[in-house]
């Protein structure tokens, strides 16, 4: 019998196969039980079936939403990275994008962010893609940059002060805060400079760098962040683009730093790993961005060689008029879904129950769901969502002992 372990005993990997948060199939046993009384088993709940997209399969479609952690320095990851997201890999999500980095110093939302500005990040997110993959997760990044609403005091210090502003002395760049025009988001936030068109380029080979690092790194999908009023977002929404140039006005020249960014990224990515993009569909905001744009905008990504487009909502005016509830941003997904099929999308917002979560995907609102807050609360969301649909799903072998017993139901 072979040992389940690596060759180097330092490593000290156990294998998994099947990988945690895989389904299961019922044992022989149970399926004897099941066609003896007349039964079949229930069909598998789409939310644990695979979905493939170009050359990689995700064992199941509840999937870990980049957060900020604001625990980075000069953009370097650190242990509380890898044990941060590997516990997400241990208990079965099917993919993991890690949370929104800097493509440049003055990228990032905060001085505490991560970034993929420079050769020396790629080795510490590398350790962190390799421990997502031995237990068969898909490893994301969504690489970003923060314009107007860079250059803030991280989370933790929210409340803290008056003003959300980071100074030069705590790290922030005061002096390199840009946008699409010279518009703040809020008296909270710098007041940007308005951008020139060697910054857009300069900005647009950024993004096409980070991603040629995330390749070294081994991420298998990249995700563009253009929502929540950072700068891509900004250039899309006529509330912060009041530009006279080519990349101002129309919505054709709205939307061309996010097309022509998506294009050169396309470009260096393999052309067999996934590329997303998160936007957000709507401002919230009347005279603002909304979901006819999203449709429109869609159909263009599926041209640039873009898989897949996260829904959320929100983040560039704080006129917003937000109306929470849980899946309030679904709809949004599922209007996508229904007017440009050729992409896939992924439904976020509110999403904190595993039968809400089944529901939105067997009911074809979305291809997958993006979960955020609910994961930080309960690591083993697929976990106990597979329990809660009585689904057999595989455990992580160290954990097995823990494992909640589920009878395999027969309609």
């Amino acid at each position: 019998m072979s040992s389940p372990f690596v060759s180097d005993p330092h490593q000290f990997y156990q294998t998994q196969d099947p990988s945690p948060g895989t389904p299961v199939e019922p044992t022989s046993a149970e399926i004897e039980q099941g066609f003896a009384s007349g039964k079949n088993p229930n069909p598998l709940p789409k939310i644990f079936q695979p979905l493939k997209i170009r050359n990689y399969v995700a064992k199941n479609r509840m999937w870990v939403s980049p957060m900020c952690m604001y625990s980075a320095q000069d953009g370097f990851s650190t242990d509380f990275h890898l044990a941060h997201y590997s516990q997400f890999a241990i208990r079965g999500a099917g993919l993991i994008l890690v949370e929104a980095t800097g493509v440049l110093p003055e990228g990032r939302i905060s001085p505490n962010c991560l970034g993929l500005w420079k050769d020396e990040h790629i080795d510490g997110l590398k350790r962190i893609v390799s421990h997502l993959h031995k237990y068969g997760t898909i490893a994301g990044i969504q690489i970003a940059h923060s314009g107007r609403k860079g250059s803030t005091i991280p989370l933790q210090l929210y409340g803290t002060r008056d003003s959300l502003r980071a100074s030069s002395e705590e790290g922030g760049w005061p002096d390199n805060v840009y946008a699409p025009s010279a518009l703040p988001y809020n008296n909270d936030h710098y007041t940007p400079k308005e951008m020139t068109i060697d910054q857009i380029k300069k900005v647009q080979q950024a993004f096409v760098n980070a991603t040629v690092r995330a390749e070294k790194a081994g991420f298998d999908v990249i995700e563009l962040h253009c929502a929540h009023g950072y700068l891509l977002h900004e250039f899309l929404s006529p509330l912060s683009n009041k530009r006279t140039d080519e990349y101002g006005g129309s919505f054709e020249n709205r939307t061309r730093m996010v097309i022509e960014t998506v294009r050169k990224v396309r470009a260096v990515w393999l052309q067999e790993k996934p590329l997303f993009v998160r936007v957000s569909a709507t401002d919230w905001v009347d005279g603002g961005w909304n979901s006819d744009d999203t449709v429109a905008l869609a159909k263009l990504l599926v041209k640039e060689g873009v898989d897949v487009l996260g829904c959320s909502t929100a983040g560039n005016d704080p006129r917003q008029k937000i109306p929470l509830s849980p899946g309030y941003q679904v709809q949004f997904a599922t209007k996508v879904k229904e007017n440009v099929p050729e992409i896939c999308t992924v439904a976020v917002g509110i999403i904190t129950e595993g039968q809400q979560a089944s529901d939105i995907i067997q009911n074809d609102k979305a291809d997958a769901v993006s979960i955020a807050r609910q994961f930080l609360r309960n690591p083993s969301f697929v976990l106990s969502t597979a329990h809660e649909l009585n689904v057999n799903i595989k455990w992580n072998n160290q954990y097995e002992r823990g494992k909640l017993k589920t009878k395999y139901s027969f309609v």
